[in-house]
Order: structure tokens, then sequence, then C-alpha cells
């Protein structure tokens, strides 16, 4: 026993010695004399051809980065145990909420095996489960995913949104639900759409189709409102809205559950939104503008009959619901539903004869019942501290459901009648996770300004605050968009490993409204870094963890955040994970869908926003200094925050990098920004990540 345990120990540190003093060779990255003019200021670009990702230079690189990384992550012992546990702990059956149609039950179910959830449909709630669609067997290599599913309202259709490589571009293809046929139908060049139908067909949002090699980098303008007939090409389809003033508004379409009202929100970025809304059963049926310009978040969540139930934050930060009539448009004749109060509201739906409200306190789930007239109900009892999902019911049905989740629960299901208003269990999942030996505190601590920010912190019990535990503290702080909790397989097995995972509710989110959001964008962007920097901080000095036991963690504007947080202090944490993050502060709106992004951080194009932008791009703020060990995550079809920027940011940070800290780049091929990403894809995405960070925190992975 102590021999193995020797040999063990010894064996260890051999691995610790060798991956040590292995010499990183990193790609040579040519430049080229590439200066932009800026409000008299000149900004060198010296790797912009790697912007261009379908060159053979690029690929070159992209090549030999990808061999560098898979060489070092090679090296290190731990690797292979860490993909075991991850394989293990993602072996576990899910399901969705089934939703009803007519007397048909659709839902998803994943055995645990498989990489996509499959779609199934019964007939009753005790029925045989009749598969639907199946994504796994759509491509041989995991790359092609279902994005989501529409049910026509008379029940006989099911329209489906398939991506390939994880782009945000989607087709749309349609089923007969009786006889499981797939009709001829068939949409490309779809993006940032739903499907709505109406009566024999539906509408969704699209562009033409891109120039040849520009269909993962290009620039996204005229989004469109389309019509599509059944069974007809889609040449043919209608052209219901669409801007040719201003080619980068987005239009989204929706139509109200009995067909009466049409509605398109229009925006120019990711907050604001125009709203008109049309009478599909007028007989001269016209656009009425309710929302005429882009100063709030305002949308039609369903009708009473005539009246229109409206989502808004005008005059609202926290949100209230208004109801009115098409004759009524203008905002003074709004007559109010549900008043806003100090906690945010999160969503709303109908099931039965109620109105559930889904509010944010504090960053968790509470949820009030009202009558249909407004009148309040009940608070519904929930399971337990965490996040609930919007309750998912129709008119006239009695049964309702809805998901609940925190940081140490698997996401369960629960099923109520919506008149004794009582939870019960409907599917409960079994992870290899044991939730009772765990706990997640959450905390206030105080930012540079004096802010309070509240932040989760799980782990296992019995936790010693000495400093020496290993750390991941995750972020994002922007879009208007919260950071709740959930359960996370990747984040469990870190748990599981002696690490503790914290997550901060930063500024420019929405956790507190609107008034939260703007306290972290355009020249408030600072804000975010300065909470996350003082995020950390508190862990350091209440002994969670310290510097050389700290990684920082965030993706896509995440991704932003922990570029900015590791050039303005490169000694805050000993790991940095930036993943598809958005780097190049001063040209991020020349690609796809990046222009829409400048309500959030300001234009390089407008002087006052260039000087706020050039002073944390990660990008432009790389000087020669010591950084952490950095493992920068990006994909070669994202075409939400193109790759260029991982690029760019990897090749100066390779240069500028005087420690013997590593810093490499992972470039995962076929997959996008995350979305459709397969479970084999994501193990053996976290496997490399898990692989860095444990090795240069110095942890050891768990054997079973």
């Amino acid at each position: 026993m102590y021999k193995i345990i020797i040999f063990s120990t010894l064996a260890m540190l051999i691995n610790l010695v060798v991956v040590a003093q292995q010499k990183i060779t990193y790609p040579k990255t040519q430049t080229e004399e590439v200066n932009d003019a800026y409000f008299g200021k000149t900004i060198q670009d010296p790797y912009r051809w790697l912007e261009d990702d379908n060159s053979e230079e690029t690929k070159n690189w992209v090549e030999q980065q990808n061999k560098v990384t898979k060489l070092y992550l090679d090296t290190i012992q731990d690797r292979k145990y860490i993909h075991k546990q991850l394989s293990e702990m993602w072996n576990y059956s899910k399901m969705s909420i089934p939703q009803q149609h007519g007397e048909q039950i659709i839902f998803t179910k994943n055995d645990g095996n498989q990489n996509f959830d499959v779609y199934y449909i019964k007939n009753s709630e005790d029925g045989e489960n009749i598969e639907l669609l199946n994504p796994n067997t759509m491509s041989k290599d995991g790359s092609v995913s279902i994005n989501f599913i529409s049910v026509s309202k008379d029940n006989k259709y099911m329209a489906y949104a398939v991506s390939s490589a994880g782009s945000d571009w989607i087709e749309i293809n349609v089923m007969e639900l009786a006889t499981k046929k797939i009709l001829s139908d068939h949409i490309k060049w779809v993006k940032f759409s739903g499907i709505a139908w109406y009566k024999n067909g539906f509408y969704y949002s699209g562009y033409k189709a891109p120039e040849t090699g520009g269909e993962f980098a290009a620039k996204n303008e005229h989004h469109t409102v389309f019509y599509h007939k059944l069974e007809t090409n889609q040449s043919e389809d209608e052209h219901v809205f669409w801007s040719d003033e201003f080619p980068l508004r987005n239009f989204r379409a929706s139509v109200t559950e009995d067909e009466q009202f049409l509605i398109v929100s229009a925006s120019e970025g990711t907050s604001g939104n125009m709203l008109f809304v049309k009478n599909l059963e007028s007989d001269k049926p016209e656009f009425i503008t309710l929302v005429d310009d882009f100063e709030s978040d305002t949308y039609v969540v369903g009708n009473n009959n005539e009246n229109l139930i409206i989502l808004t934050n005008i005059k609202a930060p926290n949100k209230k619901i208004m109801q009115t009539t098409i004759d009524a448009p203008n905002y003074d004749n709004w007559a109010p539903f549900i008043s806003e109060n100090e906690d945010v509201i999160e969503g709303v739906s109908v099931a039965g004869d109620k109105v559930f409200v889904n509010y944010l306190k504090d960053v968790q789930s509470r949820i009030e019942v009202f009558t249909l007239d407004g009148g309040f109900v009940q608070e519904l009892k929930l399971p337990n501290n965490g996040i609930a999902s919007t309750v998912v019911g129709k008119l006239n049905q009695s049964e309702a459901y809805i998901t609940f989740s925190s940081y140490i629960q698997p996401t369960s299901i629960y099923k109520f009648n919506v008149d004794e208003l009582v939870l019960d269990n409907y599917f409960v999942p079994s992870v290899d996770f044991k939730t009772e030996e765990y706990e997640t505190n959450q905390v206030f601590f105080t930012s540079k300004d004096g802010t309070k920010i509240p932040m989760f912190i799980s782990h296992k019990k019995g936790l010693k605050l000495d400093g020496t535990n290993p750390c991941l503290l995750y972020g994002y702080g922007g879009f208007n968009i919260s950071i709740k909790p959930g359960f996370d397989v990747s984040k469990a097995v870190f748990m599981q490993n002696g690490g503790i995972y914290a997550v901060a509710n930063l500024r420019g989110g929405s956790e507190y409204g609107e008034k939260w959001h703007k306290a972290g964008m355009l020249e408030n962007k600072q804000n975010v870094f300065d909470d996350f920097i003082a995020a950390a901080n508190y862990l350091k000095q209440k002994k969670y963890t310290s510097t050389e036991k700290l990684a920082i963690h965030g993706r896509s504007n995440g991704g932003l955040l922990i570029g900015a947080v590791m050039t303005q202090q490169p000694n805050l944490a000993k790991v940095a994970l930036p993943m598809v993050g958005v780097l190049d502060m001063l040209r991020y709106h020349k690609f796809t869908i990046g222009w829409a992004w400048s309500v959030e951080y300001g234009s390089s194009e407008n002087e006052n926003d260039f000087k706020n932008l050039l002073k944390y791009s990660p990008l432009h703020n790389l000087k020669k200094t010591n950084y952490p060990a950095t493992l920068i995550i990006t994909a070669d079809h994202d075409d939400r925050v193109v790759p260029a920027h991982s690029f760019k940011f990897a090749a100066t940070l390779q240069k500028m990098n005087t420690s013997s800290n590593p810093t490499l780049i992972r470039i995962d091929t076929k997959s996008g920004h995350g979305s459709g990403k397969s479970k084999q894809k994501l193990i053996d995405e976290w496997t490399d990540i898990w692989t860095f960070t444990f090795h240069n925190l110095g942890m050891k992975a768990v054997v079973k």
C-alpha cells in the first residue's frame, strides 16, 4: 500500500517536472504593416491578415497553434482522469418539459449516452413514446443540431431549425406530424429568427444569400421578415417587414396564440426595440406602431381577446406589465396590469386561467400568480433557493410545468394543477453528484466605487478558509443578461475535485433591472471590470483562495471581461480563460452581427467612444509584462464573435508575455459560438480546459 502511494507521488512529481521543463515553441506569426487612423491617432494592426479565416496562411497558423496546444496538454498525466470524470458525470438521462399540442405531447429526452436530445411525441400522458426527430443521426461527427421546433396552430405540422457546425445560420424544414413525412419546404439563410405560424404557413427572419467565402464573417445587413406558405418554393416567400433606409435593423415576428395579431419587434442593437402590431383579422390589416424608439425593452407577451398584454421597462427599470388595444396604441393610453416593484420581472406566461410572473430577487427566483384580469392570487412555493423557469402551459389547460435548478442541484421538472398550485415531482435526473455534500452561499462584496455586488460561492461542505483552495471565478457583466444559478456538469467536476466555483453578478447584466445594466455599459464599462477585480480580491481576502490558486473565466462578452482584467491587472490570477471573447474593440463592429453591439460598447467610429474603447480593448492594451497562464478558446465556425478576435489576441499575447506561463489557444473545428455543440465536443473541450487549469493551479484530479 505504501509502495503504491510512494510510486504514485513520485510519478506525479516526475510529470510536473517534465511539463514544467517543457519549453513551448510557439508558431512564428508573421506581421504586416497595417496602420489605421482614428481621430488623429494611429493604431497598428500587424496581425490583420488573421481576420481572413479562409486564407491558407490563416488555416496553417490555426493548425500549428492547435498542434502546440495539444502537445502541451497531452503531456499532463491527469488529462485521462479528468476526461473520465467528465464522461461519467455527463452520462445522465435528461428530458424537457412536455409541450401539449392538441391531443399530442412533444418533448425531448436523452438517455445520457447521446450527443443531442431526441424529440419524441405521444398521444397521451401515459402513451407510447414515438421518436419524432433524432439529431444524432443527422451527421456522423455530431456537427449538425436542432436549434428549436415550432408546431403549427392546428397541430398538423412541425417546423424545425437545423444548424451546422454551431453557426448562427439555420435552415428550416417542415414535418407532417401524423405521417412523419418531411415536406418539400426548405428555407435557407435564416438568422436571429423564430418560427411564427399563421394559417397555412409561417413567418421567419433572414438575409439574402451571402457571397461565397463570406458566410461566417461578412457583415449582416437588410434583415427581413418573410412569410412562407407551405409547399411553395422559398423564392416565392412574401416580404413582410424590412427597412431599406436602415439596413442594420433586425426584425423578429411573432403571432398570438389565437392568430389574431402579428407582432414585429425591431432592434438596432442588443437592447431597446421598436414594436409594431397588425390585426390579421382586419379587412385592411396594417401595422400600427406601439413603440417608436429604441429607448425601452417592450414586448407583447400575449393577448386576452382584443387586449394586448405587454411587458415593458418604459418608466419602470424593473419592468411592469401593461395592457392596451390596437385602437389605443400610444403609451399614454396603456392601462396598468401588474405594477413595477422592487424585484425585476424576468418573464410572464399564461397557463389555464392564471398569469404567472417570474421575479428575480437577489438573483433568485420567486413566482407570483395572478388572475387574467390582474388580481393577485398567491406566490407559488418553490422547492428551494435557486432559479425556476417560466411556467409552461396553455389557456384552457389545467396542468402546467416549471423547471428548477441551482449550482448544486441538477435541473428537475415539476408539474402542478393551476387551481391547486402545489408542485409535484415530474422528472428528477440521476446525476453522479451528491448534492447533499455541497453548499452554495451568497455573499455581497464592495466594488471600487462602493457598490454592493452579489456573488455565489459553491463548494464541498467543510471547506477550510486557509487560502489554499483552487477557485474558478466566472463573470459576464453585459447585454442586460442575468447570470443565474444553474447546474453545470463541467463546474460540478471542478467542485468534485476540491475546487470552489464562484460567480459574480456584475453590473451590465439585468440582475437588478435596467439601472444595473446601464451602470455597466458604454462609458460605464470599466465598472464591470472593477466589479470582477473586487470579487477576486474578496475571495483572496476571505481566504477562500490565493492568487496562485485562482483561475478567471468568461465567455463571449465575458471573454472581453477576462481579456480586459488580465491586461489591467496581470497579477490578479494564476490562470486566465478568455472564451470566444470580443477582444478587438476597435473593429468588432465590422464582422457579422457585431455592429449590433455598439449600443452596448459604443463604436470606434465615434471619437468619444473610440477613446473609451481604447482604454480597455484587450488586444490594444497588451504590453511587455508577466501574464498568467492563459488558454484562449475559440472555434473556426463562430459567426457571432468571429475567431479573428482570439487569433490576433493570441499572436500578440505570445509576443508580449515575459513570464514562463504558457499562453496557448485552442481552436475547435466544426464548432461555433457555443450553440448546438454536441456532448462529446463539450466533454473534449472541458477536458482541455480543466487539464490546463488543474495543472497550472497545482490541482490533482481525484482518481476513482
